[in-house]
């Protein structure tokens, strides 16, 4: 039978990373900004910073494969480390994007707010 690995330890607080998107999610109906600042705060908790603490993890591993050629790890007949560095940087890149729209819309929405307060 198939041996799987075991997963990084940061791959287990990045799991929660789905808790952003709900909260997200549950900011758009009525413009809740509550939801919306917790989304980016969690956002950074749960997402950015297992990518951060990630990619420190795998820098050992990283650089053992780029000065000696050796890989213990395979995914798809590539190293391991490798694969995980996209996935991390492409993830990176995603959480950005995340956290720069949800402040452009959350600058949107207090500006609106601070309009009706003011009629």
């Amino acid at each position: 039978h198939d041996q799987v690995a075991m997963p990084y330890q940061w791959e287990y607080p990045y799991l929660l990373s789905i808790l952003p998107s709900l909260l997200g999610l549950f900011s758009f109906p009525r413009n809740n900004i509550s939801y919306l600042v917790l989304s980016m705060i969690s956002t950074g908790l749960f997402s950015v910073a297992p990518l951060i603490y990630g990619a420190m993890e795998m820098f050992p591993m990283a650089q053992q494969l780029y000065r000696h050629g050796k890989a213990y790890r395979f995914i798809f007949g590539f190293s391991a480390v490798s694969v995980m560095y996209l996935v991390v940087v492409v993830a990176a890149q995603v959480h950005g994007w995340q956290l720069y729209y949800s402040k452009k819309l959350l600058d949107s929405w207090f500006t609106s707010t601070q309009e009706k307060k003011k009629k």
